[in-house]
């Protein structure tokens, strides 16, 4: 006759088992969000264009405003990693020549006039992170005075380095699109909560501020916000106004969507079994609340980032 009381008493006797009994909400979320793994690559993706954005001035070869008249709308080039049999990264050299019948530049690739990379490669100073005085990049060419390129994604029309450009703006989109989800998220999750947890006359005058916020056009409401911009202000205080104006009318999908989680949520039975244990509201709202349905706000906020970038783009495209 077989014991089937060993494999219960086994599952008793495992460590994993009593660390998950007594797990928190958040311990629980991380644990589940470890075992997919499509969600962990996704996430060292996103960690990994922060930390490019971050240190744009250290990976960018070149400053994104330094312009060369003599490689306007120059063609991209492509790395080769060996040369002559050995390892030496390095890309073909441009050779322009004027058309006479079209009057515009051509650019052919010379493969017998290659152009090493030079890792850690000196440049001029330059500040890292806002306190860091550094002379090297990640890469650069050996002697840019010769009149070598390094056009990894081409050039503009007026010589400059696209590439380190796309770095660089990296920074603006990137930043306006974490910094504006952030604060809707504090905004969306609190007034939201608040909203549905309470109810009654609170609930009401929340929701008709969010419905008139709702009902006015996005883009002529920024357009208004930033209009109120002072010309004279300095292009960094500028940033965080248009990030505040973006996240200003962000927040309200979000603050609609937790409602309807806090509704339906209020009167379970951890809810009660909390405020019984004299746990206050706002301590029920942020510790068992959110938590319980945070994959949902974490969803919502993803999917809320390219909205932010796509409404700096809409505002830069306006010209403000």
């Amino acid at each position: 006759m077989t014991d089937t009381a060993t494999p219960a008493a086994d599952v008793l006797r495992d460590p994993r088992a009593n660390e998950l009994a007594v797990a928190g909400q958040w311990k629980l979320f991380w644990l589940r969000f470890r075992r997919h793994r499509l969600a962990v690559v996704s996430l060292i993706v996103v960690i990994a264009l922060y930390l490019i954005a971050a240190f744009a001035q250290f990976i960018a070869p070149f400053d994104p405003n330094e312009t060369n008249a003599r490689f306007t709308y120059a063609p991209p080039q492509s790395v080769s990693l060996f040369y002559d049999g050995r390892f030496a990264p390095h890309v073909s050299g441009l050779e322009m020549t004027l058309n006479k019948d079209s009057m515009r530049r051509e650019f052919t690739h010379d493969a017998d006039h290659p152009v090493f990379i030079d890792f850690l490669a000196p440049s001029e100073p330059y500040t890292l992170l806002g306190f860091l005085t550094v002379e090297t990049r990640l890469f650069g060419i050996n002697d840019p005075k010769r009149g070598d390129s390094l056009y990894l994604f081409g050039a503009d029309r007026l010589g400059r380095d696209i590439f380190s450009r796309v770095i660089y703006g990296a920074q603006i989109s990137l930043s306006i699109g974490l910094v504006g989800v952030f604060l809707s998220l504090i905004l969306g999750v609190t007034i939201g909560g608040i909203s549905g947890f309470f109810g009654g006359f609170t609930d009401v005058v929340i929701q008709r501020i969010i419905e008139l916020l709702r009902s006015i056009p996005t883009i002529p409401l920024w357009m208004g916000l930033a209009a109120a911009i002072p010309v004279g202000w300095p292009p960094l205080r500028t940033y965080f106004f248009i990030t505040l104006i973006v996240s200003l009318i962000g927040w309200t999908a979000l603050a609609r969507e937790v409602r309807g989680k806090f509704l339906s949520m209020r009167n379970e039975d951890f809810v009660t079994a909390a405020r019984l244990d004299g746990m206050g509201e706002i301590a029920i709202i942020f510790h068992h609340l959110v938590p319980s349905f945070i994959s949902h706000i974490i969803a919502t906020l993803t999917l809320a980032i390219p909205t932010m970038i796509l409404a700096e783009t809409a505002l830069s495209f306006l010209g403000i």
